[in-house]
Parts: C-alpha cells; structure tokens; sequence
C-alpha cells in the first residue's frame, strides 16, 4: 500500500523549488520511499522529536533535510525544509516544525 503525500501550505514547495534539479531529484526519490517502504532506512528518515521526522537527502555534498509527520498511520505532511550546514540539526528549524505541526492539528480540526 502507499502513503499518500500531502503538503502543509507552501513552506515545502517553497524550499523544493529554490534548489537545484539534482537535489530536487534526490529530495523527490527519498519521498518516493516515504510513499512505497513501510520501515524506510534511517539513512532517509529520522525521528527528532514530538512526532516530528526528519526527511533525509544529500547530493553533491550538500545535505537537505525537511520535516514531516505521519497523521492518521499513512498519511505523510511534509513541513519546513533547509539545508543543512553543520552535524546538529539547528534547534531554530525544529521549533518550526513544532510550531507548524501544531498550527495544522488546530486547522484540522475547526
């Protein structure tokens, strides 16, 4: 069975579409395994904290991450997304997520 993809407003496309083909292509092949693989590797996915995952890619060098969560089991809502810069992810860029997350269970459930 696959997941279905939904994306909270456009903070994702807004950080998809500023990048390089290459890295789209390789953001867009972790999303496929998102979709598809029940258990994908922790190479392409990492929990972080408070439900929050953490999409994992990297391409000539450079390291992308994007955040998301599972609601409702197969359902994947992809957040914020940066570039990633240094070992840590920089705790700025997950209180987003936090914060994101929260703003959409309370427009969910209006």
């Amino acid at each position: 069975m696959e997941r279905r993809i939904l994306y909270y407003k456009n903070y994702f496309f807004d950080f998809f579409f500023s990048l390089d083909v290459g890295a789209q292509r390789k953001i867009a092949y972790v999303i496929d395994i998102l979709k598809t693989q029940q258990r994908p590797g922790t190479n392409f996915v990492k929990h972080i904290r408070e439900g929050i995952f953490e999409l994992r890619a990297q391409h000539n060098g450079n390291i992308y991450r994007a955040f998301f969560i599972f609601d409702e089991g197969d359902i994947v809502m992809l957040f914020n997304g940066f570039q990633k810069k240094t070992q840590k992810t920089p705790e700025n860029e997950i209180e987003k997520a936090i914060i994101l997350k929260n703003e959409y269970y309370a427009e969910k459930s209006e």
